[in-house]
C-alpha cells in the first residue's frame, strides 16, 4: 500500500523520484512528474495493486497520442515486486524510456524505501 499511495502522491513521488510531481489521485485526474516533462491522466485504480496511466512526455511527437502504462504492485518476501508495463510509446522512442524507468524511478525508488 505504501508504493501504491506514494505512486499517487505529488509529495512522496516528488520525494522518491527527486523531480517535482503534481497528482490528482483520482480516475480522470490529471498529473505531472519530473518538473513538467512527464504528463497524463489516471484512467483505472485497483489500491493497492494496479494504476493505469495515459502518459506522455515532451519529446512526444505533437501528433503522436498519449502512451498506456499499467503499474502493479505485489506483496513478495521481503518486500514489493513493481511490475511496469508502457506500451504505445512512439516508434523509436521506447529504449530510451526503458533506460528511464531504471534510472529515474527504480534505482531512486529502491535507495529511498530502504532508507524509511
Amino acid at each position: 500500500m505504501r508504493l501504491y499511495e506514494a505512486w499517487l502522491d505529488g509529495e512522496e513521488h516528488s520525494a522518491f523520484t527527486g523531480g517535482a510531481a503534481l497528482v490528482d489521485a483520482s480516475v480522470d485526474g490529471a498529473f505531472t512528474a519530473w518538473d513538467g516533462y512527464i504528463s497524463g491522466t489516471t484512467i483505472a485504480m485497483e489500491p493497492p495493486h494496479r494504476i493505469v496511466q495515459r502518459w506522455r512526455t515532451t519529446e512526444f511527437p505533437p501528433e503522436s497520442p498519449d502512451s498506456r502504462l499499467e503499474i502493479t504492485f505485489e506483496e513478495v518476501e521481503g518486500g514489493t515486486r513493481i511490475t511496469l508495463i508502457h506500451s504505445e510509446i512512439p516508434d523509436g522512442q521506447g529504449q530510451e524510456y526503458e533506460q528511464g524507468w531504471r534510472d529515474y524511478y527504480f534505482k531512486p525508488m529502491a535507495v529511498f524505501f530502504s532508507a524509511g
